[in-house]
Protein backbone atom coordinates (compact mmCIF):
# COMPACT_ATOMS: atom_id res chain seq x y z
CA UNK A 1 0.00 0.00 0.00
CA UNK A 2 1.73 3.29 -0.63
CA UNK A 3 1.68 6.16 1.50
CA UNK A 4 -1.02 8.12 -0.92
CA UNK A 5 -3.12 4.97 -0.04
CA UNK A 6 -2.77 4.41 3.51
CA UNK A 7 -3.35 8.43 4.46
CA UNK A 8 -6.20 9.06 2.23
CA UNK A 9 -7.49 5.70 3.79
CA UNK A 10 -6.98 6.85 7.32
CA UNK A 11 -8.31 9.67 6.99
CA UNK A 12 -11.28 7.97 5.13
CA UNK A 13 -11.41 5.97 8.20
CA UNK A 14 -11.84 9.10 10.67
CA UNK A 15 -14.23 10.88 8.93
CA UNK A 16 -16.74 7.84 8.86
CA UNK A 17 -15.66 7.24 12.79
CA UNK A 18 -16.68 10.91 13.36
CA UNK A 19 -19.62 10.89 11.43
CA UNK A 20 -21.01 7.27 13.17
CA UNK A 21 -19.71 9.36 17.02
CA UNK A 22 -22.35 11.96 16.05
CA UNK A 23 -24.96 9.83 15.29
CA UNK A 24 -24.48 11.48 11.63
CA UNK A 25 -25.94 9.51 8.42
CA UNK A 26 -23.12 7.90 6.68
CA UNK A 27 -23.38 8.19 2.73
CA UNK A 28 -22.36 4.86 0.81
CA UNK A 29 -22.35 5.20 -2.66
CA UNK A 30 -25.85 7.18 -3.96
CA UNK A 31 -27.41 5.96 -0.62
CA UNK A 32 -27.57 7.22 2.89
CA UNK A 33 -27.46 4.28 5.61
CA UNK A 34 -28.70 5.57 8.74
CA UNK A 35 -27.87 3.65 12.48
CA UNK A 36 -29.97 1.73 13.56
CA UNK A 37 -33.02 3.59 15.29
CA UNK A 38 -33.28 3.54 19.22
CA UNK A 39 -37.04 2.81 20.26
CA UNK A 40 -36.09 4.49 23.42
CA UNK A 41 -34.19 7.68 21.77
CA UNK A 42 -37.18 10.01 22.54
CA UNK A 43 -37.70 9.01 26.03
CA UNK A 44 -33.64 9.35 26.53
CA UNK A 45 -33.38 13.34 24.54
CA UNK A 46 -36.41 13.91 26.46
CA UNK A 47 -34.86 12.93 30.09
CA UNK A 48 -31.74 14.60 28.97
CA UNK A 49 -33.63 18.19 28.40
CA UNK A 50 -35.28 17.88 31.85
CA UNK A 51 -31.54 17.53 33.11
CA UNK A 52 -30.89 20.55 30.96
CA UNK A 53 -33.35 22.45 32.42
CA UNK A 54 -32.43 21.37 36.07
CA UNK A 55 -28.76 22.99 35.27
CA UNK A 56 -30.32 25.78 33.96
CA UNK A 57 -32.11 27.03 36.91
CA UNK A 58 -29.62 26.12 39.18
CA UNK A 59 -27.22 28.37 37.55
CA UNK A 60 -29.85 31.32 37.27
CA UNK A 61 -29.85 30.72 40.87
CA UNK A 62 -25.98 31.64 41.28
CA UNK A 63 -25.61 34.84 43.41
CA UNK A 64 -28.94 34.58 45.49
CA UNK A 65 -28.52 35.54 48.95
CA UNK A 66 -29.02 32.67 51.43
CA UNK A 67 -31.76 32.69 53.91
CA UNK A 68 -32.40 30.53 56.35
CA UNK A 69 -35.86 28.53 55.61
CA UNK A 70 -35.96 30.53 52.10
CA UNK A 71 -37.77 28.63 49.49
CA UNK A 72 -38.16 31.54 46.89
CA UNK A 73 -35.48 33.43 44.89
CA UNK A 74 -35.68 36.17 47.49
CA UNK A 75 -33.62 34.11 49.52
CA UNK A 76 -32.47 30.27 49.96
CA UNK A 77 -31.50 27.64 52.08
CA UNK A 78 -29.77 24.60 51.04
CA UNK A 79 -32.84 22.49 50.65
CA UNK A 80 -34.87 25.14 50.04
CA UNK A 81 -33.39 25.66 46.17
CA UNK A 82 -33.77 22.16 45.45
CA UNK A 83 -37.53 22.07 46.49
CA UNK A 84 -37.83 25.78 44.29
CA UNK A 85 -36.35 24.03 40.93
CA UNK A 86 -37.49 20.72 41.04
CA UNK A 87 -41.34 22.44 42.07
CA UNK A 88 -40.30 24.39 38.73
CA UNK A 89 -40.93 21.26 36.67
CA UNK A 90 -43.55 20.09 38.41
CA UNK A 91 -41.04 17.32 40.35
CA UNK A 92 -42.57 17.03 43.98
CA UNK A 93 -39.96 16.71 46.53
CA UNK A 94 -39.71 16.96 49.94
CA UNK A 95 -38.50 19.99 51.87
CA UNK A 96 -35.42 19.09 53.70
CA UNK A 97 -32.18 18.09 53.32
CA UNK A 98 -32.62 14.42 55.45
CA UNK A 99 -35.68 13.98 53.63
CA UNK A 100 -34.32 14.71 49.99
CA UNK A 101 -31.41 12.27 51.18
CA UNK A 102 -33.80 8.93 51.13
CA UNK A 103 -36.18 9.79 48.05
CA UNK A 104 -35.74 8.83 44.77
CA UNK A 105 -32.70 5.92 43.78
CA UNK A 106 -29.17 6.26 45.56
CA UNK A 107 -26.16 6.80 43.06
CA UNK A 108 -22.72 5.19 43.91
CA UNK A 109 -20.93 8.01 45.27
CA UNK A 110 -18.57 8.35 42.43
CA UNK A 111 -18.37 10.75 40.08
CA UNK A 112 -18.51 8.81 36.71
CA UNK A 113 -21.98 7.43 38.09
CA UNK A 114 -23.53 10.81 38.79
CA UNK A 115 -25.76 12.69 36.45
CA UNK A 116 -26.44 16.15 35.72
CA UNK A 117 -29.59 17.01 38.09
CA UNK A 118 -28.87 14.39 40.86
CA UNK A 119 -28.95 15.66 44.43
CA UNK A 120 -25.74 15.27 45.72
CA UNK A 121 -25.73 15.27 49.99
CA UNK A 122 -23.45 16.07 51.98
CA UNK A 123 -22.82 16.19 56.53
CA UNK A 124 -20.69 15.67 59.21
CA UNK A 125 -19.15 12.54 59.90
CA UNK A 126 -21.75 11.29 62.68
CA UNK A 127 -24.48 13.70 62.20
CA UNK A 128 -26.31 12.21 58.75
CA UNK A 129 -27.47 14.30 56.20
CA UNK A 130 -27.60 18.19 56.59
CA UNK A 131 -26.94 19.83 53.33
CA UNK A 132 -27.63 19.28 49.74
CA UNK A 133 -26.75 20.45 46.35
CA UNK A 134 -27.34 19.52 42.82
CA UNK A 135 -24.88 18.22 40.58
CA UNK A 136 -24.00 20.05 37.18
CA UNK A 137 -21.29 18.08 35.54
CA UNK A 138 -17.83 17.86 35.40
CA UNK A 139 -17.37 17.34 39.16
CA UNK A 140 -19.58 20.50 40.36
CA UNK A 141 -22.33 21.00 42.13
CA UNK A 142 -24.59 24.50 42.98
CA UNK A 143 -26.18 24.93 46.37
CA UNK A 144 -27.18 27.54 49.02
CA UNK A 145 -24.24 27.76 51.07
CA UNK A 146 -24.25 29.54 54.79
CA UNK A 147 -20.86 30.19 54.99
CA UNK A 148 -20.64 32.43 51.83
CA UNK A 149 -24.21 33.59 52.86
CA UNK A 150 -25.43 33.25 48.62
CA UNK A 151 -25.55 30.12 46.90
CA UNK A 152 -22.58 29.20 44.80
CA UNK A 153 -21.15 26.68 42.35
CA UNK A 154 -18.43 24.43 44.30
CA UNK A 155 -16.43 21.69 43.39
CA UNK A 156 -17.47 18.02 44.66
CA UNK A 157 -13.40 17.13 45.44
CA UNK A 158 -12.68 20.60 47.36
CA UNK A 159 -10.28 20.44 49.76
CA UNK A 160 -11.21 19.59 53.41
CA UNK A 161 -11.83 22.08 55.77
CA UNK A 162 -13.75 22.14 58.90
CA UNK A 163 -16.67 24.08 57.28
CA UNK A 164 -17.15 22.07 54.53
CA UNK A 165 -19.30 19.46 55.48
CA UNK A 166 -18.18 15.68 53.50
CA UNK A 167 -20.49 14.27 50.52
CA UNK A 168 -21.85 11.49 51.26
CA UNK A 169 -23.82 10.48 48.39
CA UNK A 170 -26.45 11.38 45.82
CA UNK A 171 -29.85 10.60 45.29
CA UNK A 172 -31.31 10.49 41.47
CA UNK A 173 -34.60 12.36 41.75
CA UNK A 174 -35.18 11.57 38.04
CA UNK A 175 -35.65 8.21 36.48
CA UNK A 176 -33.56 7.73 33.52
CA UNK A 177 -36.72 7.60 31.08
CA UNK A 178 -37.99 11.16 31.81
CA UNK A 179 -40.55 9.84 34.39
CA UNK A 180 -40.77 11.46 37.30
CA UNK A 181 -42.19 9.09 39.19
CA UNK A 182 -38.64 8.08 40.69
CA UNK A 183 -39.27 10.45 43.43
CA UNK A 184 -42.67 9.07 44.78
CA UNK A 185 -42.28 5.79 44.20
CA UNK A 186 -38.85 5.14 45.93
CA UNK A 187 -39.99 7.69 48.43
CA UNK A 188 -42.86 5.01 49.42
CA UNK A 189 -40.88 1.65 48.81
CA UNK A 190 -37.60 3.15 51.30
CA UNK A 191 -35.28 3.89 48.55
CA UNK A 192 -33.61 1.89 46.13
CA UNK A 193 -29.80 1.62 44.75
CA UNK A 194 -28.64 2.25 41.55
Amino acid sequence: MSLLSTTRFATVTFVLCTAVALGLPVRAGAQTVDPAPKPFAAFSNSAQNLRDSIVALARAQIGTKYKRGGTTPKGFDCSGLIKYIMAALNLDVPRTARQHAIVGLAVTKDTNHLLPGDVLTFGKSKTGVSHVGIYIGEGKYIHASSKAGKVIESNIDRPYSPLIKMWKGARRMLSLDDSAATVTLASKSGGGSY
